[in-house]
């Protein structure tokens, strides 16, 4: 089991690494799986060797390896997100439009996002805040959120100002309905269901301060 999740509470909030970690070790072995752009593509480097977890990339590729560094960076071998990467043996390449056959099909188990919002209805808006400047960057996000069978964010749970990510509704415009089954933040580990969303680990706060700083039910599921 990750170190991370022997116990339901930590003292200190989780790094990007960390929380990449946790996801990790939670994926079941032979799964198949893709990774979104930015931080879950961290998750490709924690995997434990001969976990038989199959990484598949928008872009066209199945098994795909942890980030490439130094001489085995190749320019032609990267992510959806640019990022180069290492192939493991087995690795396959195909069209964009076999990809998405993949992603809308239900082929795969789990799909991992970053979230600039999920409403505790299991709503993922991670595509456009609605700022005027901002530049929309959909991707394949709403294949993978109504195609997977299981959908995990990871995000750090309130933005730099202190606003919550997780909300009774999203007020940004929305990639899924109901979509989302776990959220994995820097404080701590959700799931989302229809009883309602649960608090099944914390990290360097407790349920009692989380329940106090967001706007919506919780359920403490840290207890024995």
């Amino acid at each position: 089991m990750n170190p991370a999740m022997r116990t339901s509470h930590r003292n200190a909030p989780l790094d990007k690494h960390e929380i990449a970690a946790l996801v990790a070790g939670q994926i079941p072995d032979g799964a198949f799986v893709n990774l979104g752009i930015g931080q879950p593509t961290l998750v490709a480097d924690h995997l434990p060797p001969g976990s038989g977890v199959v990484l598949h990339t928008e872009n066209g590729m199945l098994n795909m390896g942890p980030a490439a560094q130094g001489g085995d960076v190749d320019p032609d071998l990267t992510n959806a997100g640019k990022v180069p990467v290492t192939e493991l043996p087995g690795a396959a390449y195909f069209h964009h439009a076999d990809s998405f056959a993949m992603m809308r099909g239900g082929h795969l188990d789990i799909c991992v996002l970053g979230a600039y919002q999920v409403s505790a209805g299991g709503d993922l808006a991670n595509w456009h805040t609605g700022a005027p400047d901002a530049i929309p960057a959909v991707g394949g996000a709403m294949d993978l959120a109504i195609g997977a069978k299981q959908v995990f964010v990871v995000m750090t749970l309130f933005t730099k100002d202190g606003t919550p990510k997780l909300v009774r509704e999203c007020s940004y415009p929305l990639t899924g309905l109901g979509c989302v089954d776990r959220v994995y933040t820097d404080l701590a580990v959700f799931d989302i269901s229809p009883r309602g969303v649960s608090v099944t680990h914390t990290f360097g706060t407790t349920f009692d301060e989380l329940a106090a700083r967001l706007d919506i039910p919780l359920l403490d599921a840290t207890q024995p």
